[in-house]
């Protein structure tokens, strides 16, 4: 598996739990929500690694930041509506 298809995977796998996490709070009321979190969290982290690579990769570098971006407001979301908000 080359190094750019590693890549791509680590990035669906983070966007699918994100996914995940933010469908299987619906409707409930939860209590620190500690998978949201970790969601969060990961993406946060696949948001400054991307920041941070060579911008030589024919925009999916910023595609994938972007869909990072998107999937970070979703699980905000998600918290948001698990909290009650």
């Amino acid at each position: 598996m080359t190094t750019k298809m590693k890549s791509r995977l680590v990035l669906v796998a983070a966007c699918a739990a994100a996914f995940a996490a933010g469908a299987g709070c619906t409707g409930m009321a939860a209590v620190g929500q500690p998978h949201m979190q970790n969601a969060l969290a990961a993406l946060q982290t696949a948001r400054s690694e991307l920041q941070v690579a060579e911008r030589n990769k024919g925009g999916h570098r910023a595609n994938a930041l972007g869909l990072v971006n998107q999937a970070i407001t979703e699980v905000e979301a998600g918290i948001a509506v698990g909290e009650g908000g």
